[in-house]
């Protein structure tokens, strides 16, 4: 098939919109919608950007983290282990949202999706960067001072970790070396 463009100029010319319906193959008369621009995700934005960067590593559900400091061992925690850890989670802007003040006990399936992948991917005495996308994270909701659909930052550094057995364990002998200590949750006075 041979096609001529007639000159706009042209008496007896095909309008412009009549030729662009042509070539697209729309009908004549028939306007389409306006394709509406959505603005781009900003998490989604930054973790693209992110996954190239040096040292960073995505997993397959998305979490991105680096190592900042190598670990000591090989053995990594389980979704048995209470692993002990100091913290800072930071908001994409850089605002801190949670740090501890001391070592943690943090039970590796009591945590968000995130947290706990990381956790278990870190040796002891180990230093990482998480980034961890919304979906990993709080979602759609907000927690404390997180946004909704918020990236989370976090330096995690284990320190240690045992099976949950074994804290369990450890706790009920320390209760019964000294009955008088106060449970955790409950106030005691002597």
């Amino acid at each position: 098939m041979s096609l001529t463009l007639a000159s706009p100029l042209r008496k007896g010319a095909l309008p412009s919109i009549v030729l662009v319906g042509i070539l697209s193959g729309v009908p004549s008369g028939v306007v389409q919608p306006a394709v509406a621009q959505v603005a781009p995700d900003p998490v989604a934005t930054f973790l693209a950007g992110n996954r190239g960067a040096k040292g960073v590593v995505e997993t397959a559900s998305g979490l991105q983290y680096q190592v900042l400091e190598p670990g000591a061992d090989q053995a990594r925690p389980t979704d048995q282990d209470v692993a002990l850890v100091n913290y800072e989670g930071r908001l994409a802007d850089g605002t801190t949202f949670d740090k501890s003040e001391q070592p943690t006990p943090m039970p590796v399936t009591e945590v968000i999706p995130g947290f706990s992948e990381g956790l278990k991917l870190m040796t002891r005495g180990a230093k990482y960067r998480f980034w961890i996308k919304p979906s990993l994270g709080y979602g759609g909701e907000a927690s404390g001072p997180i946004p909704a659909n918020s990236l989370l930052v976090f330096d995690v550094e284990m320190i240690d970790f045992l099976p949950e057995a074994v804290v369990r364990q450890m706790m009920q002998q320390q209760q019964a070396t000294d009955p008088g200590a106060a449970q955790p949750g409950t106030s005691h006075s002597k």
